[in-house]
């Protein structure tokens, strides 16, 4: 119950980095392992930071036995001079939002960590974070546990500790236990993410080496040939249509720099970065490359003869479909939404990439027109499949049009107030069944589907829009879909909040969440990356002792602790699917939100996912068979 009193006493001031543990979120993006990857990425951007300032050339990232990691770089080293404040520059920039070099435009022409909040952020959400300052021929060091210096300043001054001839920063930190969810390090996420940056910097190297229990591995990064390679690298094992277009330019001090190249699978793969940042929602420098693209596209077929004068222009999604791309930008003062920077808001980028990639682009094709007519061909492919699919698409809705709750299989719930609604996709009439039974029928709805659906990432669209499951998904989601050619998803008029895939806890299960997983990805991404998709958590087991009170297990390791903890004889009851369940027992293990789990579908990075997403839910073969025999160990499979 919320006070009755609501006065000047009720004003809370968080001094210090207090307000980055109490709501870490608004900092790091989360507390699950996205969050706490993020903690590197932060220290990462400010070496990078100094690579682009023209005094790094080398980056060193460990992640430690200890479960902490080190970030060492040879640029200048933090300044450790006595500040205006009275106390060390290094001891500020640590542990005082908003302070840096960043802000200096003398200091850094360009910068990834543009807010100031990096370093002490890690600082405040690390249980122990360990600083080494290498300048002017002195190592100087630093210690702090949650945000909260330990070592005792010398008039003001960080203590020395050693002579040195290096420069750099060296930062050592744990994750503190008490913030995150998790305190261990996706260390495939990390690499991906040196490898990415190695490619945007040609002149940097990154060493990475893990040194935990049964994980030791090093490896340099280093790509010499920059995005180029880049590019080669997303189409590997695709059949190029040319080689990699390159060029770069600036406008209005905002440097451009565009790799592109299409390849015989129609799908668009464009990534945009701002000073070393994925910008994974896109932005304005990449709006300016699509507008501008679209249209020297189409002034070119026309030119050529290829669109006929009745004929209507390629739409943008025709002139990319087949395109892989990587725009980076620098930007010596960009805004972002927020500040994990998923997104770029700067409107001068829009001119610059619009009128570069105008200039660059049209110089190029002048120059090599086979080139251009083989894009050109790769639109005309497209548009001809956009107006079959077309089609097939207003076929298939005007055969299926009906209210979202009479189709026969949804249990549709009371409440039409979205944003309290949750739809449980369920296997089979058995469990749909007893899940109809068991939920709260004024915000809980249940769509029964039969067995696995189609894979998406191998059919064609009209063999997707032409089964029977996936049109009842789409339709009784309400939002539309946007794969492919598609632009009708419209993500507010979604009708439920949550949307839970729940299945049996066994291999099948698995599968089935993959595919349909796979399914909302490519046509409803949008759904994942605004947190509406979720995974229910059924127990496997339920364990009746002779004394004490039953419990339900979810795993094969929730049981085997179980066994060693628990002394005395007692029943094992092992589900094998949610039919098996009463409705009793579904509303207290999976449908309560009470006393359910769930695990939220997040992407923390989109690249990766699409990758990973076509390499085992694709047609090859090969690659899917040597994945799975690299990660044979890792599998948990059900006895």
């Amino acid at each position: 119950m919320a006070k009755e009193q609501y006065n000047a006493d009720s004003i809370t001031v968080l001094e210090g980095l207090e307000a980055v543990r109490k709501r870490p979120g608004m900092y790091i993006g989360g507390v699950g392992s996205k969050g706490l990857n993020h903690l590197i990425y932060e220290i990462i951007d400010n070496a990078v930071d100094e690579h682009l300032a023209g005094f790094c050339s080398s980056v060193w990232v460990t992640l430690e036995a200890d479960g902490s990691c080190t970030v060492k770089d040879n640029g200048r080293g933090i300044p450790v001079g006595m500040h205006k404040k009275g106390i060390s520059a290094a001891r500020i920039v640590l542990s005082t939002l908003h302070a840096g070099g960043k802000f200096d435009n003398d200091a850094y022409k360009t910068s990834g960590g543009l807010h100031g909040v990096g370093s002490s952020v890690v600082n405040a959400l690390s249980a122990h974070m360990d600083v080494k300052v290498y300048r002017d021929g002195c190592i100087y060091h630093d210690e702090y546990e949650r945000g909260l210096p330990i070592i005792k300043l010398e008039n003001g001054l960080l203590p020395v500790i050693g002579k040195s001839r290096e420069t750099g920063t060296r930062i050592n930190f744990l994750p503190d236990g008490d913030i995150f969810e998790k305190t261990r390090f996706k260390a495939d996420w990390l690499k991906s993410r040196l490898h990415e940056t190695a490619y945007l910097n040609p002149q940097l190297s990154l060493h990475y080496e893990n040194k935990r229990p049964g994980e030791e591995e090093k490896v340099t990064f280093h790509e010499p040939d920059g995005i180029i390679s880049y590019v080669k690298q997303l189409n590997s094992g695709k059949s190029a249509v040319h080689e990699p277009i390159y060029f770069k330019g600036t406008v209005d001090k905002v440097e451009v720099e565009a790799a592109i190249q299409f390849v015989d699978t129609f799908e668009e793969n464009i990534l945009g970065f701002c000073n070393n940042i994925f910008t994974q929602e896109g932005g304005t420098h990449l709006a300016g490359f699509k507008t501008k693209f679209t249209a020297l596209i189409n002034t070119y077929a026309r030119e050529l003869g290829i669109l006929k004068e009745k004929d209507a222009n390629f739409t943008g999604a025709d002139t990319r479909n087949g395109m892989t791309a990587v725009i980076a930008i620098k930007h010596p003062d960009p805004i972002f939404e927020g500040q994990t920077k998923t997104k770029l808001a700067s409107a001068d980028a829009t001119k610059a990439v619009f009128t570069v990639t105008g200039d660059e682009l049209q110089l190029y094709f002048d120059r090599n027109v086979e080139v251009l007519k083989g894009v050109i061909g790769c639109a005309e492919k497209s548009a001809k499949i956009r107006r079959a699919e077309e089609k097939a698409k207003t076929n298939m809705l005007t055969r299926s049009r009906f209210s979202f709750d009479s189709n026969g299989k949804l249990a549709n719930c009371e409440s039409r107030d979205a944003g309290n609604c949750e739809i449980f996709i369920v296997e089979g009439d058995s469990a749909g069944g007893s899940a109809k039974t068991a939920r709260n029928r004024k915000y809980q709805a249940i769509l029964p589907i039969r067995g696995k659906i189609l894979n998406v990432e191998k059919a064609s669209m009209d063999k997707v829009l032409a089964n029977a499951e996936i049109k009842t998904m789409i339709n009784t989601f309400g939002c539309g879909f946007s794969e492919g050619y598609g632009n009708d998803f419209d993500i507010t008029k979604l009708r439920y909040n949550k949307i839970i895939l729940m299945t049996d806890a066994d291999v099948d299960g698995s599968h089935i969440d993959t595919l349909l997983l796979t399914f909302l990805y490519r046509f409803m991404p949008e759904l994942i990356y605004n947190g509406h998709v979720y995974i229910a958590m059924p127990p496997l087991f339920k364990v009746i002792p002779k004394r004490g009170q039953e419990q339900y297990l979810y795993d094969e390791k929730e049981l085997e602790r179980y066994r060693k903890t628990h002394a005395g004889d007692f029943t094992l009851q092992r589900y094998k699917g949610l039919g098996e369940m009463d409705a009793e027992q579904l509303w207290e293990t999976t449908l309560d939100p009470e006393r359910r789990v769930l695990k939220r579908v997040e992407i923390e990075d989109a690249r990766m996912a699409s990758e990973i997403t076509e390499l085992l839910m694709g047609s090859e073969v090969a690659p899917r068979r040597a994945f799975i025999y690299e990660h044979a160990d890792e599998a948990e499979i059900d006895a």
